[in-house]
């Protein structure tokens, strides 16, 4: 027995932004991706290092499900979400929702996912999940991943009932489109307001423009935070680029999404802060390639060069994010 529900595979880059795009497909509303991820407010920084982690991670958007509950309220959706420590009643969940002809969201740990190529623990990786059979659930995942895959029902519930950082328990949610969702013409503005001044305004030093400048500091040491830079810088550099970010630590995407506005609004505020993000993709494919290169070759003065263009980096996205806070004026 099997129910399997009518999707597209969109051909998307990122995990959460997919599972998006095959919800609201399903409800009428295409929007491209980074027109998603922009009006997600999904652009931010972080420099995560502790104690009990290999190596520093390098992350370029808000945490995860923040930019889905932050769509949701810009386009007036009705974001249903469950979450369980039940593996039993979290099935029941899916179940019910696929039985009565909707695509939903997981999310789950990437790690245990049949079709994974990289074996990798991520808590935060969202699929679109659209039917299930006696032994395999059917799901939506980027491009990259195969899009329309699946995965056995044994993985899936791993997968669902990982603990760890970044993780929820057993989260799945469906979305109502209202009769009257804004166009993204009417919401931008507030979109990229609100991304701009969480950027500008962290509240610590690990995050935003400072989180770059610190990542210029501290990208300078990495040699000396490894026990294998042949193994760390690369995974790091490749994190940045390859892992769903879209190339450019999410900043292609951003960048895309100014340009869409472009088409919409007018406004000199807007052209820069889009001249700047434009600026600041190149730069971020220019640090991922030099730390990789560290990392092959061993020499600290890749690292050097990289910290200083960390530097330009966190200058230019503030000056960026200033000219772009000022767009409701």
């Amino acid at each position: 027995m099997a129910t399997v529900i009518d999707v597209e595979a969109p051909g998307t880059r990122h995990c959460e932004t997919t599972a998006l795009a095959v919800l609201l497909r399903h409800q009428g509303i295409g929007l491209s991706e980074p027109m998603l991820f922009g009006l997600g407010s999904g652009l931010s920084f972080i420099y995560w290092d502790a104690k009990n982690m290999g190596f520093p991670f390098l992350g370029g958007r808000v945490k995860p499900f923040e930019l889905t509950r932050n769509l949701a309220g810009r386009l007036r959706l009705e974001l249903r979400v469950q979450e369980t420590t039940s593996p039993r009643r979290a099935w029941d969940n899916a179940v019910a929702a696929l039985d009565a002809g909707r695509p939903i969201g997981l999310q789950l740990d990437s790690y245990h996912l049949d079709y994974f190529g990289s074996k990798v623990h991520f808590g935060g990786h969202v699929v679109a999940m659209y039917g299930y059979d006696d032994h395999d659930a059917y799901l939506v995942d980027t491009d990259q991943q195969g899009g329309k895959v699946k995965t056995s029902l044994t993985s899936l519930a791993e997968a669902r009932a990982a603990r760890g950082p970044m993780t929820a328990k057993h989260r799945s949610f469906t979305i109502t489109t209202p009769k009257d969702v804004p166009s993204p013409q009417e919401v931008v503005v507030q979109a990229i307001t609100a991304c701009a001044d969480a950027f500008l305004d962290p509240p610590i030093a690990n995050l935003g423009h400072r989180g770059i400048e610190k990542a210029g500091r501290l990208v300078r040491t990495w040699l000396k935070r490894t026990d294998d830079p042949r193994r760390d810088l690369p995974q790091a550099a490749m994190l940045m680029e390859r892992a769903g970010t879209g190339g450019a630590l999410f900043r292609n995407f951003y960048r895309d999404f100014l340009a869409e506005c472009m088409q919409m609004i007018d406004s000199g505020h807007l052209r820069t802060g889009h001249g700047l993000y434009a600026e600041a993709a190149t730069l971020w494919t220019e640090v991922a390639a030099l730390v990789a290169q560290a990392g092959e070759s061993g020499d600290a003065q890749s690292l050097v060069k990289a910290g200083a263009v960390l530097d330009d980096l966190s200058r230019l996205e503030r000056e960026a994010m200033q000219a772009l806070s000022r767009l409701a004026e």
